[in-house]
């Protein structure tokens, strides 16, 4: 092994070593070497003495080498335990020769040898042997030629002997392995929090040991216990500068001694807290040595005044305090009172520091603190020894204010603390004067005086926090009420320091707070203001509680008093602009008043629940910190005071503000946790503070007025806060809150009752959108539980309480603002929580109908607003014995006469209230068994009675099941009661309301008239309708016809100017009128939506015939918009029934009389309301026959022309031909015209074609007259019983119509005898026919074709007498429009007309003389439409349409030149066309679906026709052209006979056209077939082509050339040529 290697070496090297002096040595060694090699073991080297002896040998030389290498091998067999006990006795006599020696490397291994000796199993267990190496190291230590490092061994040896000794003394007296205490000195850590906690923790094993020791202590001791003891009381005899009689040392350092006791005294207090013997050289022997050393005054010299030795003193007094006072109750008192007396002592301040020390070190022991102040000053006969040292700490801390150098104390204190801070050691420089060190010194003391403090404060904290946790105290965060008085006994402990301290504790603390700037002492000090503070809150130490919070306020905020100001204000290097700065209220937070105010918050967080009364201090320095928050010249101490507020909000120190802002809103917004009691103890503090500064408010100006206004400001809103963050239990708090709103409302200050109210808005509607009150609250479940029935009485009451102070708000005050207030609330509250609102809806509506009734303009603004919300949103959830209420609220607003817009708003209200009851919302009772619920058509149906009522029953059942909560209500009671208001409102004055309510009523009744009964329609209609109507027409009738003057908008010119009024509506006859218009339109939406349902009322044909009668009384005698409302009322019921078939004949049959009798009565009223009226009423005719023209019969067609006759003549007869004057027809006949197009008879009608156009024909130009007479019409029969005669006539009395055409005259004069009258009449009654003859003719291409047949003839002589009129008025358009009509006739119907029915061609032939446009367009028709058709018209009729066409062509040829030089062109183009028109029939372009035997017999026609003229064209150009000479033709005979040879070379005939040509028989049958569809017709103007072919213009000769190649090839010459 390696062990028995090293020694082999070793051996060698001694052997080496000893080789030449010391040859036994040498023999020696080989011999063990020897040895060794036979030996595997240390146990066998153990025992055998060979190897041990040869190293003892080579010791006994006393060499240097040979000594080290001896010893070094005898430490290797000692720790390796291969020594025999038996040896030790040898071994320490040659330690014991080798310390004598002078050498220090000998010296060294000697002592490490002990070390090693000590640490094995051969440590000394008789005294002899362990006085003995003990006293080696001594004697070494104190050897005056040991050098440093052999004594510096020789004290470490012994200190390490000492502790293995006594580990042995432990071991053996079966005490708790491990040392106590911490050695020393606790070093100090960054803070004394720090400090105290490490304390506990250091003390912690050490109270577990003592609290499960024996209750007796032991007397007897064991063999290590004796030789622990016997140390233990030399070592004090050494201390005490006696001998040690055990040890056999005189004396050695008394610091060595007492450093060793104080080790012993801190690590081994188990030791001498068991061992009586021990306790006794404690009690005796050590106190006595301890008090006599501190007893020694300052002059004392040598080592005893050393400060080394005068701390280790203190240390070890501080031991004996700290663990052994529960037993040296005297020695302890003694050295407490002692050291305390120190203090005030004139010592060196080095002495008085080290004592500071010691007493700051008892001060953050919270254990030591505990035991002592259990034992002495809660003990009646004992001294207060730590309320004495806390005052004589508190006594260095206030000796700073009396100090010369002060303000450098203060200076260097506060950069200690920033060095502990920071964990480093705080040190003066190398360099530094006396002065200084004495000014470090100094404050050095009041460091530890200030940490010694601390630590009592931070000890009491401790302590209070072990009694909240084993249950002696209740926890300030607690959810239960605060213990009424602490019984526990660390309770009782804490409350007695408390009592006992506080105000020592505060008088220092405050100073030091006062005077000190740096950050770190000012956070260490703070930090004990909230430790110390919070204890007296968990310990109800109201006193000490208040004194500290008050303290610590006077920190938060800087503001500057009146002297500071007066003193800015008067100081000359001052700017202006700087004093205005200062005289405002300028604040300025320090970084200490930033920390404070971060402590002050920390307090009331841990303390919320215990504060109470002390609440005031804190609310007050934080009313004023929100008053510096929201100050525009509020500042931290880094910012400029002068810097406007929005460069300090983007600066980064203003971050201060934010924090600062946010901790105190979180500070309430914590009272969610806190307890009720102690929410209601913050209310009232809150109160409190708002009572005083509003009594401030009233009797002070200017700047102090700002800041309490400020103050109540914060209460106000923390009190928001507080109901916000405590909204699951706001009962017991609202009252209180509420009830200082109130105050604050009927305050005489406008701005504190605008805040109360603000403040009453935020905290209704906050906790109306709670989770307590949500859309499900009531429950929906059958048979409430108790349990449910108390949430619904809760519910009330609280409901109640939240909406009560508004209406008291209201009644209670006269104060315009605070009404509309309280108002404005309640319109919030509605808008945003008005669906969970359910018990205080009566004291609402109360409210909003006393509003109605106020004559404040601004109140029933608000008022009405609050109810619009209800209406509009809350109707479904309004309990259903409230709806009556709301409704009459609603009609009250519709009644006020305060704001006209409200009452038109309440009307549209009254309407949404009608839809919400309709809806279904609510449901009438079952026994209305005809009210259809669930029918919503128009027509109701019937159905069987019992099933009716069954499922009317059913229906209600399932209303009941879905909301068992809510009653069932009479809606038909409703109903009628909105109809009743909407009835009375209809009465109003003013013309804007009882118009809106009329709109309203009739709206409701249409919209919801599926919904009512039969019994409620009648009712509607005896009871609100035809009332509504006569009353209405009454007021329209007997109203003043006065003009109105508008409003007064001011004066011009000493003159009132009045606002106009437009004509229509400047008279209160006018305005009713226009209310009559509106009824009349309300009936008609009934009649339109109801009329089947509500024929089958009962009575309902006399309230029609009333309506007729007052319709008709309307049209005669009332204003144009009546009467016109009036003919709608009908025409609209009429027209929407009759085409459903639900209109009976009855009633179409009295309208239409109503017209007729109204027209016919018309002659006795003019003016342009006449006017309008009669149009009206033709318009409506002529809709009332489209729609309803199934129901009509021969006679009532006939009773309908009848109208139009009479309204057509009336017109005729009162016109005043104004419009004929500038060119129009009159009103009523371009009615006439308009409604022409839709009386065209039905199918079953068809017998009235006749006599429609029959009718129509009378107004066309007579063929005996110009003009159809106008004055005979007055004295004929009556109009409509000749249209009855006629009706009657069988179709074999009409001769062609012609007895009908043109009625007799009876007698009469013209109107007028002047001939101006006559061209008047005449231009008039052109005018009228130019606009019927369209008409005329589209009625007729629409009628059946027997009634065209049979009114053919008629018409077309009627379009003639027409066109003749062109001679009487060549400019007039009647002319051209009939012969517009004549073409669209021929185009249509010349194909189906029977021969002996044919147009007369003379008449044709008439006609093309017309106007040139004309002609073309007539010739269009004959040439492409006529001619081409299939019609059965014989030769001889074709024979003269196509020579007509030939003469038409022959205008150019036929003219000499110089007529056609100066012949219009569109003459020329006329012929041509004709021409063209003659090539068209001629031709045949594989027309083989067209070519039949009309259009054959037309070709062979005009094949001759045009072979005949263009020869002669063809001739007359040649002689015209060598007639001229050398002068050219006129362009338009050169362009004629251009277009002939054009198209002479295009024709193509047909071989049936070909056939009739005058050619050879050859040339006709030889190559007829080759030859098909070619140009036989060529061949018959060969002649002509061969005498063209000499002519002057060239482009002919080319034309006659491309002539002469067809003819060739017509022939078929190419093919004999090409053959040949």
């Amino acid at each position: 092994m390696a062990f028995m290697a090293v020694l082999e070496s070793d051996l060698r090297a001694l052997s080496s070593e000893a080789r030449r002096r010391y040859p036994a040595v040498k023999d020696g060694a080989e011999h063990a070497i020897l040895k060794l090699r036979s030996l595997s073991s240390p146990s066998e080297i153990a025992h055998n003495e060979d190897i041990l002896r040869i190293f003892l040998m080579a010791c006994e030389v006393k060499t240097v080498k040979l000594s080290v290498i001896g010893l070094s091998c005898l430490q290797k067999l000692i720790s390796h335990d291969a020594v025999a006990p038996s040896a030790l006795k040898e071994i320490l006599a040659t330690l014991k020769d080798h310390a004598e020696m002078s050498d220090e490397s000998v010296q060294l291994k000697t002592l490490q040898t002990i070390l090693i000796i000590f640490q094995s199993r051969l440590q000394p267990e008789d005294e002899e042997n362990m006085a003995q190496v003990l006293g080696i190291c001594l004697r070494l230590l104190e050897n005056n030629r040991s050098s440093d490092s052999v004594r510096n061994t020789a004290a470490a040896t012994f200190r390490q002997a000492v502790a293995l000794i006594f580990d042995r003394v432990a071991s053996a007296e079966s005490l708790p392995v491990g040392k106590f205490g911490s050695g020393g000195y606790i070093s100090r850590t960054s803070s004394v929090t720090s400090d105290v906690n490490r304390s506990i923790n250091l003390s912690e094993s050490l109270d577990g040991f003592v609290s499960g020791r024996p209750s007796l202590m032991r007397e007897t001791l064991s063999k290590a216990g004796k030789l622990g003891l016997r140390l233990l009381e030399d070592l004090t005899a050494l201390a005490a500068g006696g001998s040690a009689i055990w040890l056999r040392v005189t004396a050695i350092q008394r610091t060595f001694a007492l450093d060793i006791l104080e080790f012993i005294l801190s690590n081994y207090v188990v030791v001498f807290r068991t061992l009586v013997l021990y306790e006794q050289v404690l009690r005796h022997q050590i106190c006595s040595l301890l008090m006599t050393s501190l007893r020694t005054n300052a002059e004392t010299e040598g080592e005893v005044g050393e400060p080394y030795f005068r701390r280790l003193v203190l240390r070890s007094v501080a031991h004996i305090i700290r663990h052994y006072s529960s037993s040296l109750i005297t020695e302890t008192e003694v050295f407490l009172s002692m050291l305390v007396k120190v203090i005030s002592l004139d010592l060196p301040l080095w002495h008085r520091i080290l004592v500071l020390e010691i007493l700051r070190g008892f001060c953050v022991e919270a254990r030591t603190m505990r035991i002592l102040f259990q034992n002495f000053d809660m003990h009646p006969k004992n001294t207060n020894v730590v309320e004495g040292m806390v005052k004589a700490l508190a006594r260095v801390v206030s000796s700073v204010q009396f100090q010369d150098t002060s303000e450098e104390n203060l200076a260097a204190v506060a950069g200690m603390f920033s060095s502990k801070a920071k964990g480093v050691e705080w040190s003066l420089d190398n360099d530094a004067s006396n002065a200084a060190v004495l000014v470090a010194s100094e404050a050095h003391a009041i460091t530890l005086a200030i940490e010694g403090l601390l630590g009592v404060v931070f000890t009491v904290a401790t302590l209070t926090d072990e009694a909240v946790d084993v249950g002696e105290l209740e926890s300030p965060r607690g959810d239960s009420d605060p213990l009424a008085k602490c019984t526990g006994k660390t309770a009782v402990l804490c409350m007695s320091m408390v009592d006992s301290m506080w105000l020592t504790i505060l008088d220092a603390l405050s100073l030091i707070l006062t005077k000190s700037q740096g950050e770190a002492i000012v956070l260490e000090i703070l930090k004990g203001y909230q430790a110390f503070t919070q204890a007296c809150g968990v310990l109800h130490a109201v006193e000490a509680l208040n004194s500290f919070l008050a303290s610590l306020c006077k920190f938060t905020i800087n503001i500057p008093s009146e002297p500071e100001k007066r003193s800015a204000l008067q100081s000359p290097g001052s700017k202006r602009s700087e004093l205005s700065v200062d005289q405002r209220d300028s604040v300025v937070l320090t970084p200490k008043n930033v920390q404070a105010l971060r402590t002050l918050f920390n307090i009331a967080h841990r303390l919320h629940n215990v504060l109470d009364t002390s609440w005031v201090l804190v609310l007050e320095t934080l009313a004023a910190l929100d008053r510096a928050i929201h100050s525009p010249h509020a500042t931290t101490q880094e910012v400029s005071t002068a810097v406007p507020k929005l460069t300090r909000e983007s600066s980064g120190h203003y971050s201060d503000f934010d924090i600062l802002s946010s901790l105190n809103s979180q500070l309430f917004e914590s009272s969610a946790l806190m307890h009720i009691s102690a929410v209601k103890s913050l209310l009232s503090a809150l109160c409190q503070l708002s009572h005083q500064c509003m009594t401030g408010t009233l009797s002070g100006f200017g700047q102090a007025s700002n800041q309490k206004i400020g103050s109540i400001s914060f209460s106000v809103e923390r009190m928001i806060s507080i109901l916000v963050n405590n909204l699951h239990r706001v009962e017991p708090l609202w009252d209180q809150v509420v009830g200082h709103f109130l105050e604050l409302a009927d305050c005489s200050n406008q701005h504190l009752r605008n805040m109360a109210l603000d403040a009453l808005d935020q905290s209704i509607c906050a906790v109306l959108g709670s989770d307590q009150f949500q859309d499900d609250t009531p429950s929906k479940s059958h048979g409430a539980s108790h349990d449910m029935e108390n949430l619904h009485t809760e519910l009330r009451s609280l409901e109640c309480a939240i909406i009560s102070p508004l209406r008291v708000l209201y009644f209670s005050t006269q104060n315009v603002d605070v009404r509309a207030g309280s108002l404005k609330i309640l319109l919030h509250v509605l808008e945003r929580h008005g669906e969970k609102l359910r018990y205080s809806w009566q004291n609402i509506l109360e409210m909003l109908r006393s509003v109605a009734d106020a004559s404040e303009k601004d109140l029933v603004t608000l008022g009405f607003q609050s109810l619009r919300v209800i209406m509009n949103d809350e109707l479904s959830t309004l309990p259903t014995d409230c709806l009556h209420v709301c409704i009459d609220v609603t009609g009250a607003y519709s009644a006020q006469k305060t704001e006209l817009n409200i009452a038109l708003t309440a009307i549209g209200l009254l309407w949404t209230t009608t839809d919400f009851i309709a809806k279904g919302l609510l449901y009438g009772p079952a026994e209305e068994k005809e009210t259809e619920i669930p029918d919503v058509h128009l027509i109701p149906k019937q159905m069987d009675g019992e099933k009716r009522e069954q499922e009317a029953l059913n229906f209600v059942n399932i209303v009941h099941d879905e909301a068992p909560l809510k009653l069932i209500v009479d809606c038909n009671k409703l109903l009628f009661s909105v109809f009743s208001l909407l009835q009375k409102l209809g009465a109003d004055e003013r013309p804007e309301v009882r118009n809106s309510a009329i709109r309203t009523l009739f709206q409701t009744l249409g919209s919801h008239g599926q919904k009512l009964s039969k019994s409620m329609w009648e009712d509607c209609l005896w009871n609100y309708v035809f009332p509504t109507l006569n009353r209405a027409s009454h007021m329209a009738a007997n109203s003043s016809k006065d003009e109105w003057q508008g409003k007064e908008l001011g004066t011009r010119g000493g003159k009132a100017v009045h606002m106009l009024i437009h004509h229509s509506r400047n008279t209160a006859q006018k305005q009713w009128d226009e209310t009559l218009v509106l009824v009349l339109g309300g009936i008609a939406r009934i009649l339109r939506s109801f009329f089947p349902f509500l024929r089958s009322l009962s009575n309902f044909w006399s309230g029609w015939e009333s309506l007729l009668l007052f319709v008709k009384n309307s049209i005669l005698n009332g204003s144009k918009e009546v009467a016109v409302a009036a003919i709608n009322c009908l025409q609209s019921t009429v027209i929407s029934h009759s085409p459903k078939g639900n209109l009976p004949m009855a009633y179409l049959k009295s309208v239409l009389d109503v017209y007729e009798l109204v027209l016919q009565n018309s002659s006795n009223y003019d003016g342009n309301t006449a006017s309008k009226v009669k149009q009206e009423i033709l318009h409506n005719l002529g809709e009332l026959y489209v729609q309803a023209q199934g129901m009509f019969d021969d006679a009532m067609y006939t009773q309908l022309l009848a109208v139009i006759h009479m309204a057509i003549e009336e017109a005729k007869i009162t016109n005043h031909n104004f419009e004929a004057e500038f060119g129009h027809v009159p009103p009523t006949q371009r009615t006439v015209l308009e409604i022409l197009p839709l009386l065209r008879p039905a199918e079953h009608l068809s017998s009235m074609w006749f006599l429609l156009l029959q009718e129509l024909l009378q107004y066309l130009p007579r063929s005996d007259s110009p003009l159809h007479s106008e004055d005979d019409e007055p004295e004929q029969a009556g109009t409509g019983d000749r249209i009855h005669d006629t009706s009657k006539m069988t179709k074999s009395e009409i001769p062609n119509g012609a007895g009908y055409l043109s009625p007799n005259k009876v007698g009469g004069s013209s109107l007028s005898s002047g001939s101006n009258t006559t061209t008047m009449t005449s231009m008039s009654g052109y005018l009228f026919a130019e606009k019927l003859v369209p008409a005329l003719v589209d009625i007729f291409l629409q009628a059946p074709a027997f009634e065209k047949y049979k009114f053919f003839p008629v018409i077309i002589q009627g379009l003639g007498r027409c066109m003749t009129t062109r001679r009487d008025s060549p400019d007039s358009a009647l002319w051209r429009l009939a012969v517009e009509g004549f073409n669209r006739i021929l185009v249509d119907e010349v194909s189906k007309l029977a021969i002996n029915c044919g147009p007369d061609p003379a008449r044709i032939h008439v006609a093309l003389k017309a106007d040139e446009s004309l002609e073309m367009n007539i010739l269009d028709i004959l040439g492409d439409k006529i001619l081409k058709s299939q019609i059965d018209a014989p030769p001889g009729i074709l024979q003269r349409l196509v020579s007509t066409l030939d003469r038409c062509a022959s205008r150019t040829c036929s003219l000499p030149v110089e007529t056609v030089e100066l012949m219009p062109s569109h003459c020329s183009r006329f012929s041509l066309t004709c021409l063209q028109k003659l090539f068209s029939l001629s031709s045949y372009e594989n027309e083989v679906s067209g070519w039949n035997l009309t259009r054959s017999e037309v070709s062979k026609i005009s094949i001759m026709i045009l072979m005949n003229r263009c020869e002669y064209i063809l001739k007359k150009f040649l002689i015209d052209e060598n007639d001229l000479g050398e002068r050219s033709l006129p362009p338009a005979r050169l362009e004629e006979i251009l277009y002939v040879l054009q198209e002479l070379a295009r024709l193509v005939i047909h071989s049936d056209t070909a056939s009739i040509l005058p050619l050879h028989p050859y040339l006709k049958g030889g190559h007829a077939e080759e030859n098909q569809g070619m140009r036989p017709h060529l061949l018959v103007l060969f002649p002509s082509f061969c005498e063209l072919v000499i002519s002057r213009e060239g482009r002919v000769r080319e034309l006659v050339q491309v002539l002469l190649r067809l003819i060739t090839r017509e022939l078929a010459l190419q093919k004999i040529s090409s053959a040949s």
